[in-house]
């Protein structure tokens, strides 16, 4: 596209590049603006990948929430929500403290594939 887009070359549209690649005009401009904003590196290459987030949980930890999800809800409720969890764990010092989405995330991904709801 930024061959066909060079003014000392073939100089085309953003509408005939976006004809001949088959895609919108804006994101011709889109790739033409990069270029100029981030450099070539990137806009020929990408972004590089974001380095992974350090682990909050251990596996005991996981396994210990996991466990209590398992286990009876409190006396009043008929069902553990996130944030009875959340507060449970940091009750039984499981962690100092947890946000409801990381036990959400954990539960998440001991889910079985191909368990319902």
């Amino acid at each position: 596209m930024l061959l066909k887009a060079d003014a000392d070359g073939p100089a085309w549209t953003d509408a005939q590049i976006a004809d001949a690649f088959g895609c919108r005009t804006k994101t011709v401009e889109n790739i033409r603006e990069r270029l100029v904003t981030a450099g070539f590196d990137l806009t020929l290459h990408g972004k590089p990948p974001a380095k992974p987030r350090p682990k909050v949980l251990d596996g005991e930890q996981e396994a210990r929430i996991i466990a209590l999800r398992l286990g009876s809800p409190p006396k009043g409720f008929a069902h553990w929500t996130l944030r009875l969890l959340a507060e449970k764990v940091v009750e039984l010092e499981i962690m100092e403290a947890i946000s409801h989405e990381t036990v959400r995330q954990t539960l998440k991904k001991t889910r079985p594939a191909n368990s319902a709801g």
